[in-house]
């Protein structure tokens, strides 16, 4: 499991950003010009959920803010995946609340808090016992119930708890029509895992795994496609599990004939998917890897450890033999793909010699990019109870260890890449006068110099230097 953005290569897996709403001209007058805050943690599933509430909100009249300060509805939609997430989700609450109490003593009207996401699903009611500022906790199945949950708060009925599991009664409720921020877009296709790997919370915040419908993914690719995006992001906890009826009715589509599917869309050019599980990658998709021209040649297949032993205490499911023949079988048919990874050290248990199998094997595969943390305790999981729990300053050592393997393997990825010619799609403009900023097919932010009239297009670039995160290059 993994929920980190692919877009944040070694980065941390919080991610703090404000989720830009536009009113809409048929705005309830009840609620007409009311100002939005989201602030969304950790993973690419939470930043397409914020992105979905703030589509919710606009039909009744909700348009964005850049701080909290002035908002009349804050949202902060919480991770669980973190060390002490609920902890820093009440230490923000207390900076709420102090905003709350400034805005109604200044007459500046009254401000509605909400909770939304994993912690609010694995913490609700005590969320509303130990923060009396909060009005409403929904779970990540529930946010397409917010206009109906801002209404019962307005009309004075209390406070308002959703955290029932049902997604596919959200993916039903949720417009088709979006409104992008950009030229590439996140779009869930997948949500929940029942892998039950035993350090993680998602079985238990987001449940078991669930796919949309063909229609409503080829319906929101389509507009998002009208709107200017280029490149879309196939998302789900377990995204490789997808599995829906075909639209003709001839049976089952996975995850290989839903990316060819959306390849058909016009305006439509580059297509990723994350997260991916091992056990799930079937021979179609790997065919799709390498027969798809549209599809980036970037996978993030996480393996978490390389000791067998650790592999079957996370309940994984599969060995490092079986992960390395899987890899082979990969690029064999997609000869130029990078793979990226997630890796935890210190799990229970973990000895010196398991930990050197989980180095050997980062030095077997090879990695182009990275995600590596210590373990850490959730609570509800089954490692949170397992003997032998490694000592904090091991689990420190090894993980540096570990950055530095694969930070140079990193650093030497993108040194391989210069003097080739990538093509980049053009995000906007860099820091410096005259320069363009856009991302390669391996997700690196890529710098050239350019007019911005080619903001929006896709352009080759000649990579003339590279550093860990980023690559320079000119226009070819």
């Amino acid at each position: 499991m993994s929920s980190q953005s692919p877009r944040d290569i070694n980065a941390s897996r919080d991610i703090e950003a404000p989720v830009i709403a536009k009113a809409s001209d048929t705005a309830s007058d009840i609620t007409n010009a009311k100002k939005l805050f989201i602030k969304t943690y950790g993973c690419q599933m939470n930043v397409y959920d914020s992105e979905r509430m703030a589509d919710v909100l606009s039909p009744i009249g909700y348009t964005a803010v850049d701080t909290p300060e002035d908002a009349d509805l804050v949202v902060l939609n919480t991770c669980h995946i973190r060390e002490k997430a609920a902890e820093k989700v009440y230490s923000e609450l207390g900076r709420v609340r102090k905003m709350k109490e400034a805005k109604e003593a200044e007459g500046r009207g009254e401000m509605t808090v909400a909770v939304a996401g994993c912690v609010a699903q694995a913490e609700g009611e005590e969320i509303m016992r130990r923060a009396p500022v909060v009005d409403m906790v929904l779970g990540p199945q529930t946010y397409h119930k917010l206009p109906e949950m801002v209404a019962k708060v307005a009309r004075a009925q209390g406070e308002v708890l959703e955290t029932e599991f049902d997604t596919l009664e959200k993916f039903d409720g949720l417009p088709t029509s979006r409104d992008p921020k950009g030229f590439s877009a996140f779009l869930t296709i997948q949500e929940g895992c029942d892998k039950f790997c035993t350090f993680c919370v998602v079985p238990y915040t987001r449940g078991a795994e669930v796919s949309r419908s063909v229609d409503q993914i080829i319906a929101e690719a389509r507009d998002l496609a009208k709107k200017g995006v280029r490149e879309i992001t196939l998302i789900g906890q377990n995204v490789n599990a997808y599995e829906a009826d075909a639209p003709d009715g001839s049976g089952k589509w996975g995850l290989g004939a839903l990316i060819r599917h959306v390849a058909l869309i016009g305006g439509i050019d580059r297509i990723r998917f994350t997260t991916s599980h091992p056990r799930d990658m079937d021979d179609d998709l790997i065919k799709t890897l390498g027969d798809e021209p549209k599809l980036m040649p970037y996978l993030h297949l996480p393996i978490q450890a390389g000791s067998n032993k650790v592999l079957r205490a996370m309940n994984r499911g599969h060995t490092y033999a079986e992960y390395k023949e899987l890899i082979a079988k990969i690029r064999a048919a997609r000869p130029d793909i990078a793979l990226s990874g997630d890796f935890i050290v210190g799990f229970p248990g973990e000895t010196d010699a398991d930990f050197e199998d989980t180095m050997k094997c980062v030095e077997e595969i090879g990695y182009g990019s990275s995600f590596s943390f210590k373990y850490s305790v959730r609570p509800g999981t089954p490692g949170a109870t397992m003997p032998r729990q490694v000592d904090e300053n091991v689990k420190s050592e090894r993980l540096k260890r570990l950055q530095d393997l694969l930070y140079r393997q990193q650093t030497e990825f993108n040194h391989s890449l210069i003097g080739r010619t990538l093509n980049v799609l053009v995000e906007g403009v860099g820091r410096d006068g005259g320069q363009l900023f856009g991302r390669s097919p391996y997700l690196q932010g890529t710098h050239f110099d350019g007019d911005e009239s080619l903001i929006g297009t896709i352009v080759p670039v000649t990579i003339t230097g590279a550093g860990r995160n980023s690559l320079t290059g000119e226009l070819a």
